[in-house]
């Protein structure tokens, strides 16, 4: 199962890409999100060998990445990114449902 509600930026895709690469054994980047943070919501990334029946599954190139349904519900129009700049590397994730957000990146509210 595809859904285009949540897609991958083309540097997102290429460092899942060489990520999974590198870790033979696994097959996808796993992004959920979780109660907790510092604004109510985070995002986590985990690296996983299997997917669950209700995944939705996201291809781009050599990138596979699953969301589980209810992320989804809070992730829905979000775009996952890589940023790589003088303050460091990192995803990102580009959510217009979040109303506020904290300086982490990775914490946010709806």
């Amino acid at each position: 199962m595809t859904d285009k509600s949540v897609t991958i930026s083309d540097a997102a895709a290429r460092r899942i890409a060489s990520i999974l690469g590198a870790a033979p054994e696994k097959q996808a980047l796993r992004v959920s999100v979780e109660g907790g943070g510092c604004s109510g919501f985070s995002y986590k990334f985990d690296l996983v060998e299997d997917q669950q029946d209700d995944d939705i599954v996201l291809e781009k190139d050599n990138a596979k990445v699953l969301i589980d349904q209810l992320s989804l519900v809070y992730m829905d129009g979000s775009e996952i990114d890589f940023i790589d700049n003088l303050l460091g590397q990192s995803f990102q994730i580009r959510n217009p449902n979040a109303v506020a957000s904290c300086g982490c990146g990775t914490s946010f509210s709806i």
